[in-house]
């Protein structure tokens, strides 16, 4: 399977934004589908993913409460709507899929994220 992130770009502390993660080649619905992002020296970290069908999710810390992870299965897209965003959030984001929530075999090419105070 292949994966595009896209839908970063430029928001101001307090603002929402939405990225979309677009999968092609093997069948969407055999993957879970996480979100990570790495800000300049730093680690990568995990930010949401969510099941194959879509009945579970998990949410990182730093995170929780701010961003929401959703899939549409027909549109082989996975949503991470990102809300409330810090100056912090400003990062690198990445998708990344895998046959199970915590496992990921599969990433995509990044999107840049920058969130301005």
């Amino acid at each position: 399977v292949q994966l595009q992130a896209s839908g970063g770009g430029s928001v101001q502390a307090g603002g929402s934004l939405r990225l979309s993660c677009i999968a092609s080649g093997r069948a969407f619905s055999d993957y879970a589908v996480g979100w990570f992002r790495q800000a300049p020296e730093k680690t990568r970290e995990f930010l949401a993913a969510i099941s194959q069908n879509g009945d579970k999710t998990l949410y990182g810390d730093s995170v929780e409460g701010r961003f929401t992870i959703a899939r549409d299965s027909a549109k082989r897209t996975v949503y991470l709507q990102m809300d409330s965003l810090k100056p912090e959030d400003t990062a690198v984001y990445y998708c990344a899929a895998g046959a199970s929530l915590g496992e990921y075999t599969y990433w995509g090419p990044g999107t840049q994220v920058t969130v301005s105070s």
